[in-house]
C-alpha cells in the first residue's frame, strides 16, 4: 500500500484492525504535515508544490492535500504566484514559544555534566552578524583557569565555534566573510579563503570543529552545533582548554562526550536527527 492510500484508506471490514489502521494513518498524516512545515520554515523564499514533491519524493497530489489543510488553518500562506510560505499563525506560535525559551537555561545541566566528565571549561555561544557571542561558561576544574568571558565576541574564521557557525549557518554569512580579507589573530589563523572553505566542508563531514592556536597561541577549542526543532543552527557547544590538555587532533573520547552533549541539548530544543 502506498503512502497516499494509507492516509485515506481504512482496512476492509470493521473492528480493532480497522480502527488501528485509521489511527496509524492519522498519525502518519500529522507527522508528514509537520515535516512539510519544518521544511518550509527553513526556506528563505516561497516554494511550489512541485519543489516540495521532489524534496519529499512523493506526488504533487499528496503534497497539495496537506498544503490545503495547513493553508486553511493559517499555518502557511499562498502568494500571487501560487507558491507557499509559512504564515502568521506559525510565526505567532514560534514567538510564543521563544518568549519562554532560554538556551542558557536549557543547556545548563548538560554543560555542567560535560565539564565534570572532561575537566575543561565548557562554553555556550550563538552567532551574530559580526561573530560568535559567548552566552554562558562553566569553568574547568584545573587549578589554572583557561576560559573565555561571557559576552565576548569571537571571530568566525579563527574560532571553533565560529567555524561551526559558518559550516551550518546561512550561506550569506560565509559569502560576506570571504568577500573581505581574513584577519590573522595569530600565526596559525586561517587567512586563505580556499583553505577555510575546505575546512568547513570537513566540519560538516565530521560534525565538529577545532581551532588550535588560531584565536590565541596556546589555546584550543572543540565545538559542535546545536539545532532547534526546525533543524536550524541555534548555537554551539564547545570545550576550551590549553593545547597541552586539548591537543590536535582532539582525543576521541572527548569528541564523543562533546557531540553527545550537543545532541542532548538539541533534543531538548525539539530537534530530531534524520
Amino acid at each position: 500500500m502506498t503512502n497516499d492510500s494509507k492516509e485515506n484508506d481504512v482496512g476492509a471490514g470493521d473492528g480493532t484492525a480497522a480502527v488501528a489502521e485509521t489511527a496509524a494513518g492519522g498519525v502518519q498524516a500529522v507527522v508528514f504535515a509537520l515535516n512539510i512545515l519544518e521544511f518550509m520554515a527553513r526556506q528563505s523564499e516561497a516554494i511550489g508544490v512541485t519543489e516540495l514533491a521532489n524534496a519529499f519524493g512523493t506526488t504533487k497530489s499528496r503534497i497539495f492535500r496537506h498544503l490545503r489543510t495547513l493553508l486553511l488553518q493559517g499555518y502557511i500562506v499562498q502568494d500571487d504566484a501560487g507558491r507557499y510560505k509559512v504564515g502568521t499563525r506559525l510565526v505567532a506560535l514560534g514567538n510564543a514559544v521563544m518568549q519562554n525559551f532560554d538556551l542558557v537555561q536549557v543547556s545548563a545541566v548538560t554543560m555542567r555534566a560535560l565539564r565534570d566528565k572532561v575537566g575543561s571549561s565548557v562554553v555556550l555561544c550563538h552567532a551574530e552578524a559580526e561573530g560568535v557571542r559567548v552566552l554562558s561558561v562553566v569553568q574547568g576544574q584545573s587549578q589554572i583557569e583557561i576560559t573565555v568571558r561571557p559576552g565576548s565576541l569571537m571571530g568566525f574564521h579563527a574560532s571553533a565555534q565560529g567555524k561551526v557557525s559558518l559550516a551550518y549557518g546561512p550561506p550569506d554569512v560565509l559569502a560576506r566573510l570571504l568577500a573581505g580579507p581574513l584577519k590573522a589573530h595569530s600565526p596559525q589563523t586561517i587567512v586563505d579563503p580556499g583553505q577555510l572553505k575546505e575546512e568547513l566542508l570537513q566540519v560538516r563531514r565530521q560534525g565538529w570543529a577545532s581551532a588550535p592556536n588560531q584565536a590565541v597561541t596556546g589555546l584550543n577549542a572543540v565545538a559542535a552545533p546545536l539545532f532547534d526543532a526546525a533543524g536550524v543552527l541555534i548555537g554551539t557547544l564547545a570545550v576550551v582548554d590549553s593545547v597541552q590538555f586539548l591537543p590536535e587532533p582532539p582525543p576521541e573520547d572527548l569528541l564523543q562526550q562533546l557531540t553527545r552533549a550537543a545532541r542532548t541539548i538539541s533534543s531538548s530544543l525539539g530537534y530530531m536527527a534524520r
